[in-house]
């Protein structure tokens, strides 16, 4: 439930993610080596498989990107920024941070940051040219930054009143 949780904005969404994926993982149960296999492994993969053809069939209606950013900006942004403020801030801030910028780009920060895909394999599972995964992972990082920058302001303000 957790993997679902970080690709949708909803519970509900992800309690059908889950449910899509057990009824699968139960219908390969017949096709497997139980013996030789690393269960939770092949079942993380298993579900993992399941949100990246969901987000597929959902790709035709994701969000229009109105601002377009040049490319000098996309390699500011695409770098490891060091920023103090998330150490103050648990997991859960930032994967709530995570469901309020556009899907597109949420689910290629989750896959490279969070899984560990490189930009090849994200633009193979995601049907994307790598560039454009690469282009939404700088806009995760970019609007997540301004999101963190958001909060530090609004902390000192907190503390005076």
């Amino acid at each position: 439930m957790p993997l679902c949780l970080r690709y949708h904005t909803n519970e509900e969404d992800a309690r059908s993610s889950l449910n899509i994926a057990f009824l699968k993982i139960v219908k390969g149960l017949k096709e497997l080596d139980l013996d030789g296999l690393n269960f939770n492994a092949w079942s993380k993969r298993v579900t993992n498989n399941t949100l990246i053809d969901e987000y597929r069939k959902r790709k035709n209606q994701s969000a229009h990107y109105v601002s377009k950013e040049t490319d000098r900006e996309l390699d500011f942004y695409a770098e490891g920024i060091h920023n103090d403020a998330i150490s103050d801030f648990g997991c859960d801030t930032i994967l709530q941070m995570l469901k309020e910028i556009p899907a597109s780009s949420a689910h290629v920060f989750n896959l490279y940051v969070i899984d560990g895909y490189n930009h090849r394999e994200i633009g193979e599972l995601l049907e994307m040219s790598e560039g454009t995964s690469k282009w939404h992972l700088s806009t995760a990082r970019k609007l997540l930054r301004e999101k963190l920058e958001k909060i530090e302001l609004e902390i000192p303000r907190k503390l005076v009143m």
